[in-house]
């Protein structure tokens, strides 16, 4: 477990994190070094490499509590510097609008399937049950459907994911579109 390769590969899903749940920029890259200085220090306390990424958002989630701790004793503390306006919205929150609309453009069947499993969060086994058909081919739908619904967010928005995968961005392409 080589602390440089741990962290090019969490640095930046840390630091959406930390933007999250802290509004100021500069406290974000002094809680990014700070927990950085805690990887380093504790690292060896790791029992396996498939428990650092929950060990180190456990360490950023405990990071930040201890930051709003010390600042709820400062006196001069207001609302604003401990939160996020209600108006800011995150990447994930102003994407999450656009999906449902996305889902009804969908092939009806598809769009029912996606309704289900994704949004209201039926599990695949038991929609498949359900309709009477095999779970492996159930699988292979969804699949499918997401990959329809990848298509109409491709063609509407520019999106920016990091290496696993995770949301950092998005821009609507010239033109717009009418499902978000």
């Amino acid at each position: 477990m080589n602390l440089e390769n741990i962290w090019e590969e969490y640095s930046t899903g840390l630091r959406s994190f930390l933007y999250s749940r802290v509004s100021n920029d500069a406290d974000v890259e002094d809680l990014l070094q700070e927990v950085l200085i805690k990887t380093h220090q504790n690292l060896d306390t790791v029992a396996s490499s498939e428990k650092i990424k929950p060990w180190l958002f456990q360490l950023t989630n405990n990071t930040i509590i201890d930051f709003y701790r010390k600042k709820g004793r400062a006196k001069d503390v207001s609302a604003t510097d401990l939160w996020y306006a209600e108006d800011d919205v995150g990447v994930d929150q102003a994407l999450a609008q656009c999906v449902e609309p996305f889902i009804r453009a969908l092939p009806k069947k598809s769009a029912n399937l996606l309704l289900a499993i994704d949004i209201e969060g039926q599990s695949q086994k038991d929609y498949a049950e359900k309709a009477g058909i095999s779970y492996s081919t159930l699988k292979s739908q969804v699949q499918r459907s997401r990959a329809k619904l990848r298509t109409l967010f491709d063609d509407c928005c520019s999106l920016t994911l990091d290496k696993h995968g995770n949301l950092v961005e998005f821009v609507t392409k010239s033109g717009g579109c009418d499902s978000c």
